[in-house]
């Protein structure tokens, strides 16, 4: 990487030890799908018929359907166990499409028209995944005024994706690169691509004023270091950290997760001046690095290197993620709690923000839909509470900051989000929109539930569609650190023109919340303005996925960081399915 290039991603070096190695595009995980089917159509003559399984994932932006593998042909069976399985890619907060068909194959055609259809199912892959032991049966269809059968699903996670390494450096004899004073230095980890470019992967901390730093601990993810190659290079370069930015590069060396992991089997005793005093640790040859600045190396004929790097520490281990738990039980439950307050404008005119416009959903619709129907997947009954705030009430006009939209207190369960929608649209027939704009109620509504179920069987996220400025700050805060100690996720969504100062507040990615001087827990707040999200060509299901994908990318990490604080495990997942039918296996 130029050096250009790589100072460009060091704007704000105060922050570096907060640098999230997860960021971008790389998956939660990886998952692996098993394929199975029962009471096939048979649609040969003299035998049975020869299935084959293709799947089909359907892309953001573009909503078609390509084809993303197949399976082989199992030779004369109605209830195949294909043997190939499909690998995707999975991430939370993306609604995954995909569709299964189903062929009699009668030639070696790969031209799917060839060949006989006998049926095809339609889910996602979040509906794989949060079913029951992660088996999801369901009726093949297509072919009208016949029963195609059933295709069984079972989804597993590839175990390397959930690796995580455990490492701590120190140095000795780095360059001095201030005028003044010793260096700051810190490191920077990158791990290399196909095409020779490397990624950056980790920051350290800058530690002051040192030749001889010890860095602190840090884990990554193996995927984020290596992506599972134990051979792929891992490029670390050492910087003298300067306040403006302009970082001067103290030199390199490169290694590999193998040899990093190889390492701690060889032994030697290394000291290094700290701060605190001497720190000791047990290291080999392997755990040595020189640090060399190539310019310098041309330069000098007598360049020996720019100082050296020594692992301290190196372990792995295999942690507990999102999908263990959801295939050990945990529910997902989802509540929507919508800004009912006039600002938004009268519902009966096209410039308001509830306005119900007959050929196409409003921002508060169209946020409910991208959000609810992935968080659905993981809820097995398909019953949301949803809530009102910021109205007027019939019979007697009293506002209420927590009212059922489907108008009974006592049950305000809706079925699924086509019944949050119809009791949503109820609503704006019935109530007076009024203020202020309290959140800290439907806070507190959700906090209740959560605080009743903290043993990790259950995990509530709460969706918040708001259009105003927030009336009630100081009580949010403080509902929002209380909430921060349960198993509970904030999202809001703004809609509308308004600034929302207040909202990226809440957020807290770059400065923890806090009430009465108690810092929140954790991280538990995603705010995201819709109007960033609005697509211009007028695709309103591109927005909707945009929409989803960043207001829910937050939520497998927040939950994890809930049941690791209170050390809760994921329970065993159901035994797995056990085959049955296996055939003769062709290729096509």
């Amino acid at each position: 990487m130029p050096m250009e290039d790589a100072m460009d991603k060091f704007d704000d070096m105060a922050s570096v030890s907060e640098f999230d190695p997860i960021q971008g595009s790389i998956p939660a995980t990886k998952v692996e799908i098993t394929v199975s089917c029962r009471n096939l159509l048979d649609k040969d003559t003299f035998s049975k018929s020869d299935p084959l399984c293709v799947l089909y994932v359907q892309g953001i932006e573009t909503i078609q359907w390509r084809e993303f593998g197949r399976t082989e042909v199992i030779d004369n069976s109605l209830n195949p166990d294909f043997v190939r399985k499909f690998i995707l890619d999975y991430f939370f907060e993306e609604r995954q499409n995909l569709r299964f068909d189903l062929y009699d194959v009668d030639s070696k055609s790969p031209d799917l028209s060839k060949h006989d259809f006998l049926g095809q199912m339609f889910c996602t892959l979040g509906e794989i995944v949060g079913s029951s032991g992660s088996r999801l049966e369901k009726p093949l269809t297509g072919i009208p005024g016949k029963k195609c059968g059933a295709i069984i699903l079972s989804a597993e996670e590839l175990g390397n994706c959930r690796d995580v390494a455990t490492m701590q450096f120190c140095a000795n004899k780095l360059d001095k690169k201030d005028f003044f004073g010793k260096s700051d230095p810190f490191m920077v980890f990158y791990r290399s691509n196909e095409d020779g470019t490397f990624t950056i992967c980790h920051k350290t901390e800058v530690v002051k004023n040192t030749l001889n730093p010890v860095w602190l601990q840090f884990c990554i993810p193996v995927r984020a270091l290596c992506n599972g190659d134990y051979d792929r290079t891992i490029k670390v370069e050492v910087y003298d950290w300067d306040r403006d930015g302009s970082h001067d590069f103290i030199g390199e060396f490169t290694t590999s997760y193998r040899e990093l992991a190889r390492g701690q089997s060889q032994f030697n005793v290394y000291e290094a001046a700290t701060p605190m005093g001497l720190f000791k640790s047990k290291t080999g040859s392997l755990n040595h690095f020189k640090v060399i600045n190539p310019k310098k190396k041309i330069k000098k004929k007598k360049y020996v290197n720019s100082g050296t790097v020594t692992l301290l520490s190196f372990t792995v281990e295999s942690e507990h993620t999102f999908l263990d738990y959801i295939k050990g039980g945990t529910q997902i439950n989802f509540t929507v709690a919508i800004d009912f307050t006039a600002s938004n404008g009268n519902p009966s005119q096209s410039t308001s923000l509830h306005y119900m416009n007959p050929y196409q959903m409003n921002a508060y619709a169209m946020a409910l839909k991208a959000v609810g129907e992935i968080i659905q997947d993981y809820d097995s009954d398909k019953m949301f509470p949803a809530l009102g705030f910021g109205a007027k009430l019939p019979p007697d006009g009293r506002v209420s900051h927590e009212f059922a939209l489907n108008g009974n207190p006592d049950n305000p369960y809706c079925n699924g989000i086509e019944g949050i929608l119809e009791a949503y649209h109820r609503s704006l027939k019935t109530v007076q929109l009024y203020g202020p704009t309290n959140f800290a109620p439907v806070i507190n509504h959700v906090a209740r539930y959560a605080t009743a179920v903290q043993d990790g069987s259950q995990y509530f996220v709460l969706l918040i569609i708001t259009d105003g400025v927030i009336s009630d700050m100081a009580q949010t805060k403080e509902a929002i650190v209380n909430a921060a100690k349960l198993p509970m996720s904030i999202i809001i969504v703004g809609v509308g023109q308004a600034e929302f100062d207040a909202m990226v507040e809440l957020d807290g990615d770059d400065i923890r919340i806090s009430s009465r001087g108690k810092l929140a827990e954790r991280d538990i707040v995603q705010f995201v303005p819709f109007r960033d999200y609005i697509d211009r060509t007028g695709n309103h299901v591109l927005s909707m996925a945009r929409l989803a994908k960043d207001v829910l990318a937050e939520i497998p990490d927040q939950f994890i960081s809930y049941m690791k604080t209170r050390s809760i495990k994921p329970n065993p997942a159901p035994p797995p399915y056990t085959p049955t039918g296996l055939g003769v296996h062709t290729q096509i």
